[in-house]
């Protein structure tokens, strides 16, 4: 089996460089010595980045484009197996590996190996330890599924022992990897086209666990439901952190000033610390991210001043309650939460922010995840005043039919909410023109490109 050993660079070649965590990784690897080249359906801001760092980008996927200096080939799980380079790159005998395994085979060439998953808050959670490990001088390498403008992108080469990455656990990816710590931050139901239900899930983090070795640690949130099915007989350290159950990192005298950031109390092995922790972002949801971070910053022997630092020099990532600008004297903010329990955790957040009236336009993202969770969907929108929702974001599955945002509004009027649903993002616009308001917040909400909506709105 090839093994990526960054002290002996060699030639490698992505397919489906412009990806965001591919892209960062072809970054790393050309930082790091290696020649890289690589190939993308289409030009794009990252690709013509990739391109102003010497890598070669070719666009549209061909055959003759791999060639016999190159040592060995990384693809995306969207390419089929009747992709033109991958049936050039198998013809040839090239050593070939999936993403994830690639992310894995990085990571054991480092001593300190952080995973940090969840079904929620990996790239914040993330964010936060990288902010950390700067301020305490650590110079990690990082890999962050979001823009993060303190490394100013989504990758950071550093110089260290030290390697920072979101661990996903969508198609088990994460069981590719090598963690010698990792984070479990939360566990819920999701991905439900590949998992079969939340044991399932379940099944999948205790997986991940049991990858960190017996001298690692696992950071996991106490709240979890069936905790012990993940942590019970693990060989590694446990550190648990949360805000309802008994753990070792909680949280008291939780504040919000009139901005909506959020502070509190540290509260370590059920002793109250006296150190206040002042967080830049809102939402109580981020005080279990930033108390996972405490932990496993501790548990790198990280001072407890510059953990304060770290976390207050953290200001978002974009598409995280990102502030777009301003239309009419109406706030515009972007997130990228997709699931029921991400749109309650930023519609609560957004609760203490200053505004007159929340609007909310989501976008569901996939038809299996909205025919799955439908009416926890319509409990967690429910939270804001008006909601206005757009066609379903198909990302990579095809209408099977059964479901629409139409069935949601349906749903929604079941629970006594309204809300409103336009086939169109102009007609969006329109309306929001109409009906929004001198101090009104809107939040642009999804994974997909709903965001463009606001963005529209700004500008005009």
């Amino acid at each position: 089996m090839y093994q990526i050993d960054l002290n002996h660079p060699c030639t490698a070649y992505f397919i489906g460089i412009g990806g965001i965590s591919m892209s960062g990784f072809a970054e790393l690897l050309k930082e790091n010595g290696f020649i890289v080249k690589g190939s993308d359906a289409n030009k794009s801001k990252i690709t013509e980045h990739l391109s102003s760092l010497g890598i070669e980008v070719i666009y549209g996927q061909q055959q003759e484009n791999i060639t016999p200096d190159i040592d060995f080939v990384v693809y995306t799980a969207a390419i089929h197996p009747d992709n033109p380079e991958f049936k050039a790159a198998q013809a040839m005998g090239l050593p070939m590996m999936e993403r994830a395994e690639m992310v894995g085979q990085v990571m054991k060439n480092y001593k300190n190996a952080i995973g940090i998953s969840g079904t929620h808050g990996k790239t914040t959670t993330t964010s936060m330890l990288t902010h950390i490990f700067l301020e305490a001088k650590k110079d990690p390498t990082i890999s962050v599924g979001g823009i993060l403008e303190a490394i100013h992108g989504n990758i950071r080469v550093g110089h260290s022992e030290n390697f920072i990455t979101e661990a996903c656990e969508y198609t088990n990816s994460f069981l590719k990897f090598h963690p010698t710590a990792g984070i479990i931050l939360n566990v819920d139901a999701d991905h439900l086209d590949f998992f079969k239900d939340l044991d399932d899930i379940r099944s999948s983090f205790r997986q991940f666990a049991e990858l960190i070795p017996e001298d690692g640690v696992l950071v996991i949130n106490s709240d979890i439901d069936q905790l012990d099915t993940i942590t019970k007989n693990l060989k590694c350290k446990i550190i648990t952190f949360g805000l309802n159950h008994d753990a070792d990192y909680q949280a008291s005298d939780i504040q919000f000033d009139d901005q909506g950031y959020v502070s509190f109390e540290l509260v370590r092995n059920g002793i109250a610390t006296g150190t206040r922790i002042q967080l830049a972002v809102i939402g109580k949801h981020n005080v279990a991210n930033a108390l996972s971070t405490i932990a496993l910053a501790e548990y790198y022997q990280i001072p407890i001043e510059q953990i304060q630092s770290g976390l207050l020099a953290f200001r978002g990532t974009e598409r995280r309650f990102e502030h777009k600008g301003s239309f009419q004297g109406v706030t515009v903010v972007d997130d990228y939460a997709h699931h029921p329990t991400e749109i309650r955790a930023t519609l609560t957040a957004a609760g203490k922010y200053p505004h007159k009236h929340l609007w909310c336009v989501f976008q569901p993202h996939t038809y299996s995840r909205t025919k799955a969770l439908l009416h926890e969907f319509a409990e967690a929108l429910s939270l804001a005043e008006n909601v206005v929702l757009t066609d379903i974001y198909a990302a990579r599955e095809a209408d099977p039919g059964d479901i629409s945002s139409q069935t949601l509004q349906a749903e929604m009027k079941k629970l006594g909410k309204d809300a409103y649903y336009f086939s169109s993002f102009d007609e969006i616009k329109k309306f929001l023109s109409k009906k929004c308001i001198d101090g009104d917040l809107l939040i642009t909400m999804g994974a997909g490109n709903v965001v463009t909506i606001g963005e529209d709105l700004i500008k005009k």
